[in-house]
Protein backbone atom coordinates (compact mmCIF):
# COMPACT_ATOMS: atom_id res chain seq x y z
CA UNK A 1 0.00 0.00 0.00
CA UNK A 2 2.70 2.25 0.96
CA UNK A 3 4.32 1.90 -2.40
CA UNK A 4 1.04 2.24 -4.31
CA UNK A 5 0.54 5.64 -2.10
CA UNK A 6 4.26 7.10 -3.16
CA UNK A 7 3.30 5.82 -6.88
CA UNK A 8 0.06 7.67 -6.84
CA UNK A 9 1.99 10.89 -5.08
CA UNK A 10 5.01 10.78 -7.95
CA UNK A 11 2.07 10.71 -10.61
CA UNK A 12 -0.24 13.74 -8.91
CA UNK A 13 3.01 15.58 -9.18
CA UNK A 14 3.43 15.13 -12.87
CA UNK A 15 -0.48 15.59 -13.42
CA UNK A 16 -0.01 18.89 -11.37
CA UNK A 17 2.91 20.20 -13.45
CA UNK A 18 1.88 19.22 -16.94
CA UNK A 19 -2.07 20.50 -15.75
CA UNK A 20 -0.97 24.24 -14.48
CA UNK A 21 1.40 24.49 -17.45
CA UNK A 22 -1.21 23.85 -20.02
CA UNK A 23 -3.79 25.38 -17.97
CA UNK A 24 -1.65 28.44 -17.77
CA UNK A 25 -1.20 28.27 -21.58
CA UNK A 26 -4.89 27.54 -22.79
CA UNK A 27 -6.36 29.62 -20.29
CA UNK A 28 -3.89 32.61 -21.03
CA UNK A 29 -6.49 34.84 -23.41
CA UNK A 30 -8.66 34.71 -20.32
CA UNK A 31 -6.55 35.57 -17.25
CA UNK A 32 -5.55 38.69 -19.53
CA UNK A 33 -8.65 39.74 -20.24
CA UNK A 34 -9.79 39.12 -16.20
CA UNK A 35 -7.19 40.85 -15.30
CA UNK A 36 -7.53 43.94 -17.41
CA UNK A 37 -11.81 44.12 -17.00
CA UNK A 38 -10.63 44.16 -12.91
CA UNK A 39 -8.14 46.75 -13.81
CA UNK A 40 -10.66 49.02 -15.62
CA UNK A 41 -13.37 48.65 -12.66
CA UNK A 42 -11.87 49.19 -9.65
CA UNK A 43 -8.51 50.61 -8.13
CA UNK A 44 -6.06 48.79 -6.58
CA UNK A 45 -3.76 45.44 -7.41
CA UNK A 46 -5.22 42.70 -10.14
CA UNK A 47 -4.00 40.18 -7.86
CA UNK A 48 -4.74 39.60 -4.21
CA UNK A 49 -1.79 37.91 -2.29
CA UNK A 50 -2.36 36.23 1.03
CA UNK A 51 -0.76 33.69 3.59
CA UNK A 52 -1.96 30.61 4.09
CA UNK A 53 -1.54 27.29 6.03
CA UNK A 54 0.02 24.60 3.68
CA UNK A 55 1.52 21.31 3.56
CA UNK A 56 3.00 20.30 7.56
CA UNK A 57 1.77 23.84 8.15
CA UNK A 58 3.88 25.54 6.57
CA UNK A 59 2.99 28.86 5.23
CA UNK A 60 2.99 29.93 1.75
CA UNK A 61 1.45 33.58 -0.19
CA UNK A 62 -1.76 32.37 -2.13
CA UNK A 63 -2.45 34.34 -5.27
CA UNK A 64 -6.00 35.30 -6.21
CA UNK A 65 -7.66 37.76 -8.75
CA UNK A 66 -8.57 40.53 -6.78
CA UNK A 67 -12.58 40.31 -5.94
CA UNK A 68 -12.79 43.00 -3.48
CA UNK A 69 -11.96 46.58 -2.54
CA UNK A 70 -8.46 47.13 -1.17
CA UNK A 71 -7.54 46.36 2.48
CA UNK A 72 -11.34 44.71 3.07
CA UNK A 73 -10.36 42.60 5.56
CA UNK A 74 -9.99 45.47 7.62
CA UNK A 75 -13.67 46.65 6.50
CA UNK A 76 -16.88 45.35 7.61
CA UNK A 77 -17.01 41.74 8.89
CA UNK A 78 -13.22 41.41 7.76
CA UNK A 79 -12.30 37.96 6.79
CA UNK A 80 -15.54 36.72 6.93
CA UNK A 81 -18.58 37.40 3.80
CA UNK A 82 -21.96 36.68 4.82
CA UNK A 83 -23.54 36.92 1.52
CA UNK A 84 -22.77 37.42 -2.24
CA UNK A 85 -23.81 41.75 -1.56
CA UNK A 86 -21.45 42.44 0.52
CA UNK A 87 -20.61 45.58 -0.32
CA UNK A 88 -16.65 45.55 -0.17
CA UNK A 89 -17.07 42.83 -3.33
CA UNK A 90 -16.05 44.86 -6.80
CA UNK A 91 -18.99 44.50 -10.08
CA UNK A 92 -16.32 41.64 -11.42
CA UNK A 93 -15.79 40.29 -8.35
CA UNK A 94 -18.84 38.73 -7.72
CA UNK A 95 -18.71 36.90 -11.29
CA UNK A 96 -15.03 35.37 -10.89
CA UNK A 97 -16.12 34.81 -7.08
CA UNK A 98 -19.59 32.96 -7.95
CA UNK A 99 -17.37 30.67 -11.09
CA UNK A 100 -14.16 30.16 -8.58
CA UNK A 101 -12.55 31.95 -11.92
CA UNK A 102 -10.28 34.33 -9.18
CA UNK A 103 -8.87 31.20 -8.36
CA UNK A 104 -7.04 30.74 -11.63
CA UNK A 105 -3.50 32.51 -10.20
CA UNK A 106 -3.41 29.63 -8.11
CA UNK A 107 -2.24 27.50 -11.24
CA UNK A 108 1.32 29.55 -10.59
CA UNK A 109 1.05 28.14 -6.91
CA UNK A 110 0.91 24.85 -8.36
CA UNK A 111 3.58 25.29 -11.08
CA UNK A 112 6.08 26.29 -8.04
CA UNK A 113 5.12 23.24 -5.83
CA UNK A 114 3.34 24.86 -2.88
CA UNK A 115 -0.02 23.64 -4.20
CA UNK A 116 -1.68 20.95 -5.62
CA UNK A 117 -4.86 21.27 -8.24
CA UNK A 118 -6.49 19.02 -5.96
CA UNK A 119 -6.37 18.58 -2.24
CA UNK A 120 -7.75 20.13 1.06
CA UNK A 121 -8.02 24.55 0.73
CA UNK A 122 -5.83 25.86 2.90
CA UNK A 123 -6.86 28.17 5.74
CA UNK A 124 -5.38 31.54 6.76
CA UNK A 125 -2.25 30.98 9.77
CA UNK A 126 -4.71 32.80 12.24
CA UNK A 127 -8.44 31.75 11.21
CA UNK A 128 -10.24 29.49 12.50
CA UNK A 129 -7.33 28.36 14.39
CA UNK A 130 -3.60 28.09 14.09
CA UNK A 131 -1.62 25.26 13.06
CA UNK A 132 -0.46 24.02 16.52
CA UNK A 133 -4.32 24.51 17.72
CA UNK A 134 -5.47 21.73 15.77
CA UNK A 135 -5.51 18.21 17.06
CA UNK A 136 -4.00 15.05 15.83
CA UNK A 137 -6.77 14.31 13.91
CA UNK A 138 -7.11 17.24 12.36
CA UNK A 139 -3.63 17.55 11.50
CA UNK A 140 -4.13 14.82 9.04
CA UNK A 141 -5.58 17.47 6.57
CA UNK A 142 -2.20 19.29 6.40
CA UNK A 143 -0.56 15.77 5.15
CA UNK A 144 -1.20 16.76 1.61
CA UNK A 145 -0.29 20.15 -0.31
CA UNK A 146 -3.87 22.24 -0.13
CA UNK A 147 -5.57 22.20 -3.47
CA UNK A 148 -6.87 24.88 -5.73
CA UNK A 149 -10.20 22.37 -5.70
CA UNK A 150 -10.89 19.33 -3.41
CA UNK A 151 -13.58 16.92 -1.99
CA UNK A 152 -14.92 19.66 -0.06
CA UNK A 153 -15.16 21.87 -2.77
CA UNK A 154 -17.24 19.44 -4.84
CA UNK A 155 -19.86 18.47 -2.02
CA UNK A 156 -20.49 20.93 0.68
CA UNK A 157 -18.00 23.93 -0.17
CA UNK A 158 -18.84 26.84 2.46
CA UNK A 159 -22.20 25.43 3.10
CA UNK A 160 -21.14 24.03 6.24
CA UNK A 161 -19.09 24.99 9.15
CA UNK A 162 -14.92 25.04 9.05
CA UNK A 163 -15.59 21.80 11.51
CA UNK A 164 -17.68 19.88 9.35
CA UNK A 165 -15.22 20.34 6.35
CA UNK A 166 -12.08 19.13 8.11
CA UNK A 167 -13.33 15.22 7.89
CA UNK A 168 -14.43 15.46 4.27
CA UNK A 169 -10.78 16.52 3.89
CA UNK A 170 -9.35 13.86 5.88
CA UNK A 171 -11.36 11.12 4.31
CA UNK A 172 -9.77 12.55 0.87
CA UNK A 173 -6.05 12.56 2.34
CA UNK A 174 -7.11 9.05 3.30
CA UNK A 175 -8.43 7.64 0.07
CA UNK A 176 -6.25 9.59 -2.30
CA UNK A 177 -5.45 8.28 -5.57
CA UNK A 178 -5.08 9.58 -8.88
CA UNK A 179 -7.90 9.04 -10.63
CA UNK A 180 -9.73 10.02 -7.72
CA UNK A 181 -8.08 13.68 -8.32
CA UNK A 182 -9.17 13.45 -12.00
CA UNK A 183 -12.64 12.84 -11.13
CA UNK A 184 -13.37 15.95 -8.69
CA UNK A 185 -11.63 17.62 -11.23
CA UNK A 186 -14.17 16.89 -13.87
CA UNK A 187 -16.64 17.44 -11.28
CA UNK A 188 -15.13 21.05 -10.17
CA UNK A 189 -15.76 21.94 -13.90
CA UNK A 190 -18.99 20.85 -13.83
CA UNK A 191 -19.87 23.22 -10.96
CA UNK A 192 -18.39 26.16 -12.50
CA UNK A 193 -21.24 26.19 -15.17
CA UNK A 194 -23.86 25.35 -12.01
CA UNK A 195 -25.12 28.67 -10.44
CA UNK A 196 -25.80 27.95 -6.89
CA UNK A 197 -24.86 30.26 -3.66
CA UNK A 198 -21.26 29.55 -1.69
CA UNK A 199 -22.25 31.36 1.24
CA UNK A 200 -26.03 29.93 2.48
CA UNK A 201 -25.50 27.44 5.52
CA UNK A 202 -26.75 24.52 5.08
CA UNK A 203 -29.60 23.42 7.44
CA UNK A 204 -28.90 19.65 7.13
CA UNK A 205 -25.59 17.97 8.30
CA UNK A 206 -23.26 16.37 5.40
CA UNK A 207 -23.26 12.45 6.21
CA UNK A 208 -19.60 10.91 5.88
CA UNK A 209 -19.04 7.51 3.97
CA UNK A 210 -16.72 6.36 1.73
CA UNK A 211 -19.46 4.58 -1.05
CA UNK A 212 -21.12 8.12 -1.03
CA UNK A 213 -18.66 10.44 -0.66
CA UNK A 214 -15.98 8.87 -2.71
CA UNK A 215 -17.99 8.66 -5.85
CA UNK A 216 -17.51 12.12 -7.11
Amino acid sequence: MMVLRIINLFLKRLLDLFGSLIGIIILSPMLIIIAIAIKLTSKGSVFFSQERLGKNGKVFKILKFRTMVVDAEKLGDGLFIKTEEDIRITKIGKLLRATSLDELPQLLNVLMGEMSLVGPRPPVPYHPYKYEEYNEFQRIRFDMKPGMTGLTQVTVRNSVPWDERIPIDIEYVENFNVWFDIKILFKTVKKIFKKESIYTQAEKKVTLSSKTNLKV
